[in-house]
């Protein structure tokens, strides 16, 4: 697919995709949130993909919705913005959904939606110059749709205090708080996060595929209930072939060929 607003490569099983707005500091517009809906389900699709990484070209991760679309809002009529807020919550509707990593490389400020970017990303590595902020209520808005993912990252209270306060925080408090996992200079960024991606890349793609498939299907799940399934869904790896590699190459005391199957 030719993509207008992203870059999309893959190498090494990674998937790299660069939010490509760089002028304008990676906005969410409407182009370039379906583009990256299309790239994240076209490497999650992708048999050679193992990990994703998303990242931001230029200085910014991204500055989150875009003012100008906003202001075009007040010409649509009610079901007009209903179908478009459902085409956009299909973004943040994917970190629940696919089965491959996403690694967000928070190479600079992320806010708004690319705070809530980085909360739905299984893994965040950030440069020290990175800044977060849910910045919507300076602008009379409220982050409806990066809410659940925040919460989910930060805890009740906390999301609640970067709501309320719309503060941007640097990347030592945003690791603090669990928006991100590690922090790394910038001039290393690059380097950390395809180490980082290399290592998750390195396992074996049809357990990651059960991991991701277990802990998101028991985080709603009746705690009792979610044993019962994921006993059941064990049988699978149980009976895999990359289990039968796995233990073989650990045995003969050499690196795995992963087929996942």
């Amino acid at each position: 697919m030719n993509y207008t607003t992203i870059l999309y490569e893959v190498t090494d099983h990674i998937a790299k995709i660069t939010m490509n707005l760089p002028e304008m500091r990676n906005p969410l517009t409407e182009a370039l949130t379906a583009e990256l809906i299309t790239a994240i389900r076209t490497a999650d699709q992708d048999q050679d993909v193992r990990v994703i990484i998303l990242t931001g070209a230029g200085k910014a991760f991204s500055a989150g919705g875009n003012l100008n679309e906003f202001k075009a809002n007040f010409e649509k009529s009610i079901p007009e913005l209903h179908r478009e807020g459902h085409e956009s919550t299909e973004l943040f509707k994917l970190g629940a959904t696919v089965k491959t990593p996403i690694i967000a490389s928070v190479n600079g400020p992320a806010l708004g939606g690319g705070t809530g970017i980085v909360a739905m990303s299984h893994l965040a590595i950030a440069s020290n110059q990175a800044k977060l902020g849910l910045t919507e209520l300076k602008l009379g808005l409220v982050p409806f749709v990066i809410l659940p993912w925040v919460r989910r990252a930060v805890g009740n209270r906390r999301a609640m205090e970067l709501m309320l306060t719309a503060e941007i925080i640097d990347a030592e408090k945003a690791k603090d708080y669990e928006l991100v996992h590690r922090i790394v200079p910038h001039d290393q960024l690059e380097e950390e996060t395809w180490a980082l991606a290399k290592t998750v890349a390195s396992h074996s793609p049809l357990a990651v595929s059960l991991g991701m498939d277990a802990y998101f299907t028991t985080e709603q799940m009746d705690f009792m209930k979610s044993f019962d399934y994921l006993s059941t869904l064990r049988l699978v790896s149980f009976q895999s072939e990359d289990l039968k590699e796995g233990a073989s190459a650990f045995l003969e005391k050499r690196k795995p060929s992963w087929q996942g199957k």
